[in-house]
């Protein structure tokens, strides 16, 4: 069957040949698996409390012990809908496209079918960067809010959602008094390990703002922590680009115990309000694990281009083509509907303003 750009299912196929750019928060602590694509609008989202109990001796002749089933919360939320388009119009095909040759000699309909692909890509790229901010924000206060959008400047509704019960999160750690040394970063870390430890869940990874990345190489006390001829073996600094675009790898570090992985993001976005944001605070510091929570996806209903009957489709990213004829002005658009979530309640401890 030959490639139909106004067919939805091979715009589908089309953004599935589309390589994803890797994203340090969604990618590393919230990956997408089996039982995260939903049907419907809203999803439905479960996570325990971590348990250390043990099991309990049991007296001769007594068959068992009976176990009550550990705490859990089911919620059900809606995910805020992601939709950029981008219009293409006679003017667009008649003039030359990013990196195309001066007289390579493309015809319009050429030229619309090479622009669907780049489009395609660079929406795929803005939900990308809503996502990791999005992923970043719920590390950062165990949810997110925001505004939706009826244009690009009327503001029709707002959201707020949140994985945590009360006034505040219990994911919150206060440092007191501020890290002027590694002895002292050394101690709140831990501790904030040990909160994670404590209630069965893995502490692996330690992010840092660039603030805090820089107080930590300038502590007097670390140098002889790190040097491996001096008896304590506390890990190594040995700072790199990651695997990930604008982060950094800074190293393991012990913690009383807990080596951790220190992560520096340096990522930024640019905000609604056209301002540079960070990811991450500068003075932040956060105590975590891969995968310490998971990307849904709800569906997405829409009618196809030539078609009469709403179609519900359950996919990442969901493309659409919409043509105007009597202007004739075509547009391209995207949908997606992400929740980031955590697995267990409160799987992450964030600390603010550590330096």
């Amino acid at each position: 069957m030959p490639f139909d750009i106004h067919n939805t299912y091979s715009l589908l196929a089309l953004m599935e040949e589309i390589t994803p750019v890797p994203s340090f928060f969604r990618d590393r602590y919230f990956p997408t698996g089996a039982g995260d694509l939903f049907s419907t609008d809203a999803v439905v989202t479960e996570f325990r409390k971590g348990s250390r109990k043990m099991a309990a001796f049991v007296a001769p002749r007594i068959g068992d012990i009976p176990v009550e089933r550990g705490g859990y919360e089911i919620n059900t939320y809606k995910p805020p809908k992601i939709a950029p388009s981008r219009l293409l119009t006679i003017d667009d095909l008649a003039s030359k496209g990013f990196g195309e040759m001066p007289y390579a000699g493309f015809t319009p309909e050429q030229r619309a079918a090479r622009l669907v692909l780049d489009d395609l890509t660079d929406l795929e790229r803005r939900i990308q960067f809503r996502e990791e901010w999005m992923a970043a924000q719920v590390i950062l206060t165990n949810g997110f809010s925001g505004a939706a959008m009826a244009d690009e400047d009327t503001q029709a509704d707002t959201y707020a959602i949140q994985f945590y019960n009360g006034m505040s999160s219990d994911h919150l750690y206060t440092v007191n008094p501020v890290w002027s040394t590694f002895a002292l970063m050394r101690a709140d870390v831990a501790a904030m390990a040990n909160d994670l430890t404590d209630r069965g869940l893995p502490a692996e990874d330690l992010i840092i703002g660039t603030d805090v990345a820089a107080a930590l190489l300038a502590f007097s006390d670390l140098p002889n922590l790190v040097n491996k001829t001096s008896g304590i073996i506390t890990g190594e600094i040995d700072a790199k680009l990651s695997q990930y675009p604008g982060v950094v790898y800074l190293g393991d570090l012990n913690f009383d115990g807990h080596v951790l992985h220190v992560f520096v993001p340096r990522e930024t976005y640019t905000a609604d309000n056209g301002t540079t944001t960070a990811y991450f605070p500068a003075k932040g510091a956060a105590v975590t694990a891969p995968g310490a929570g998971r990307m849904l996806y709800a569906s997405v209903t829409q009618i196809p281009r030539g078609g009469d009957n709403f179609v519900t489709i359950s996919a990442k990213r969901v493309p659409k083509l919409v043509v105007d004829d009597d202007n004739e002005v075509r547009k391209l658009r995207v949908t997606s509907k992400p929740l980031p979530m955590p697995k267990q309640m409160n799987p992450w401890i964030y600390a603010a303003n550590v330096v």
